[in-house]
């Protein structure tokens, strides 16, 4: 009976690592998968993942995001952009406040762009995102326009947000985007340094951990009605 016992805890063991790797297969699957696809049409806004940057100065990586929302802006893809990105240990200004420094400069008005500069993760990123634009929804639905100015088109219940970020990050985003009553429309950047580099398979197989943790970690904060403090 004891060894009959043994068996079978050896066969749960072994059938639950093997199920565990099987799901993380699929999910690594579904990341490739993801990050291959960019959503067409017009959007409520677009949203931009931070990314380094030194001195006020965007790194190479959080340059062709931005770029790449530039493009989307002068194309008239959205009217409004979100920038995130906090401060790291040691930074004079957060990554989302050098973004817009370096939009201004390329003729975004100043008055287009919001900034969520707390954030040091994708899920506190996509979370104050999230309340921004729906604060700006409210706010377009409930106040008149300024006397003499031409009211400003409403935002979508769930608003439409295009997705700047790496192509690896973009299933995340997604799911992310979905979980705060937004509707996600991917926007990959292909001329990042990363997905020019070999390194990008590891980054996704970072990203193959770090989306189950942020689904978890967001299961959690909706059962217990909290939300992430960060910054």
């Amino acid at each position: 009976m004891a060894r009959a016992r043994r068996f079978s805890y050896r066969q749960l063991i072994a059938s639950t690592l093997v199920g565990a790797f099987m799901a993380w297969l699929l999910c690594l699957g579904a990341i490739v998968y993801w990050s291959r696809g960019s959503a067409a049409g017009p959007a409520d806004a677009i949203v931009v993942l931070g990314a380094a940057q030194y001195g006020g100065r965007p790194s190479p990586v959080l340059r062709a995001r931005l770029d790449h929302a530039l493009e989307l802006w002068r194309a008239d893809r959205a009217p409004w952009m979100v920038l995130t990105g906090g401060r790291r240990p040691g930074d004079l200004i957060s990554e989302a406040a050098a973004g817009r420094r370096y939009l201004v400069r390329r003729g975004v008005p100043n008055q287009t762009i919001m900034l969520e500069p707390a954030g040091r993760t994708s899920l506190a990123s996509m979370q104050g995102a999230s309340a921004l634009l729906l604060a700006l929804r409210d706010s377009l639905t409930s106040a008149p326009p300024p006397k003499g100015k031409p009211a400003r088109a409403p935002l979508a219940d769930r608003p439409r947000v295009l997705l700047v970020s790496d192509p690896f990050h973009m299933l995340r985003l997604d799911l992310l985007a979905r979980l705060h009553g937004l509707q996600p429309m991917p926007s990959p950047t292909r001329t990042s340094p990363i997905s020019a580099n070999r390194a990008v398979l590891e980054y996704m197989v970072r990203e193959s951990i770090a989306l189950p943790t942020d689904l978890a970690l967001m299961l959690w904060l909706k059962l217990t009605g909290r939300q992430i403090v960060d910054g």
